[in-house]
């Protein structure tokens, strides 16, 4: 088990230094990355720490200093290199969201990682797997917009991509052993394509768990304290859930307390909220009691199915397959197939493996190994009806 190489990582805060740094990798085909934000302190999250690795050179850039990074997104956006995140929706979510970069050649070690079968597939996990190397996880909830960062927190961002580029080749490899590597090539490309897709105005509410277990009225109020505790975490830039955390406002909108007291006797209602804010909340609970019941909040209709009896006995026939695939394939079921992909073929109910490959919710590696069990699964369940569902 060799481990990897290791390089003592630069700290660039400032314009010059971070050129420079640039300037001397411009001609690298391969690339680590990874950003640290601070979802679980801010109300609006931001890259606040960018880490970059070669093979041979590591450098942490502090994107508060450092504004201008233009050379960096050229790099990284060139068809003509790779560049390697762990896990990297959210890190591709931020880029594009704070420089609109769009990354066009990625591999990503996580998704490798479940195409092998391993199950624990954290980075901490993978790194000691492959190379005996134990990361430190002392500052996984840190505070990465503070400064100045501590040499502790520098040592630690360093590490999750100074051991990337290794791992990435050796996980290349084993793909390439199992005859998997063209799975992850098209996975890869799928991560590539995400973006944040911005909720209709007012409707963020809706999304909370819990929501749908209110009445119309409920929901009402609980539009109401969302909004409230919005604008409370935007005034003190904090995570919406260092305000007040979604169980209680969900029951406040459930017994709509009219009192301070009665607000106070909510189950998990932070002290200072109530010594600052318990009139601010009482008014946000009345404004919901005050909307005419023409205007309550419903949740939108969802895509209506015709009513299928065969649909639930298909989709269980689906899953016996999958899972006996997923058997003696040694992967985790859900990866070879997602449930949500169960339930779309089972309402194309195909006759061909032309028609399997029709289902977009399927990636093509997927109609390959489960093409042929998947068809004869649906044998005693096909119908010649056209697909089921209505607009």
């Amino acid at each position: 088990m060799a481990r990897p190489d290791q390089h003592t990582p630069l700290f660039l805060d400032s314009p010059e230094s971070t050129a420079r740094f640039l300037r001397e990798i411009s001609a690298t085909r391969e690339i680590a990355v990874d950003t640290e934000g601070a979802s679980f302190h801010r109300f609006v999250d931001r890259i606040y720490l960018l880490q970059i690795s070669t093979r041979d050179q590591s450098a942490i850039i502090d994107p508060l200093a450092v504004q201008q990074l233009d050379g960096l997104g050229a790099l990284m956006e060139r068809d003509d290199v790779e560049v390697v995140f762990h896990d990297a929706d959210y890190d591709l979510r931020l880029l594009r969201q704070d420089y609109g970069w769009d990354v066009v050649r990625i591999f990503d070690t996580r998704v490798a990682a479940q195409l092998l079968g391993i199950r624990a597939f954290g980075l901490a996990a993978l790194l000691e797997r492959y190379f005996g190397v134990k990361l430190e996880k002392k500052y996984q909830r840190a505070d990465w917009s503070l400064r100045p960062l501590t040499q502790g927190m520098l040592d630690y961002a360093a590490q999750d991509t100074m051991h990337l580029l290794d791992l990435r080749d050796r996980m290349r490899d084993d793909l390439r052993t199992a005859g998997r590597l063209a799975w992850a090539e098209e996975e890869f490309g799928v991560v590539q394509s995400v973006r944040w897709t911005p909720d209709e105005p007012g409707t963020g509410f809706m999304r909370i768990k819990g929501a749908r277990d209110l009445n119309r009225r409920e929901l009402a109020v609980f539009r109401e304290l969302v909004n409230w505790r919005d604008r409370v975490a935007a005034e003190f830039d904090k995570a919406t859930f260092r305000v007040v955390g979604n169980e209680p406002l969900l029951e406040l909108a459930r017994k709509r307390p009219a009192t301070k007291h009665d607000l106070g006797q909510v189950k998990g209602m932070p002290r200072g909220m109530m010594e600052q804010r318990a009139q601010e909340m009482l008014d946000a609970i009345a404004r919901g009691q005050a909307v005419p019941e023409a205007e309550l909040p419903r949740f939108p209709k969802g895509r209506r199915w015709e009513r299928d009896p065969d649909f639930d006995v298909r989709v269980s026939a689906l899953k016996t397959a999958r899972d006996a695939v997923a058997m003696r394939l040694d992967l985790d079921p859900g990866v070879l197939c997602a449930k949500d992909r169960l339930e779309a073929v089972a309402r194309r109910n195909p006759l061909t493996q032309t028609e399997l490959e029709e289902v977009t919710e399927l990636r093509r590696w997927q109609c390959e190994v489960l093409g042929a069990e998947f068809l004869k699964a649906l044998g005693p369940h096909r119908k010649a009806a056209d697909s089921p569902y209505k607009d």
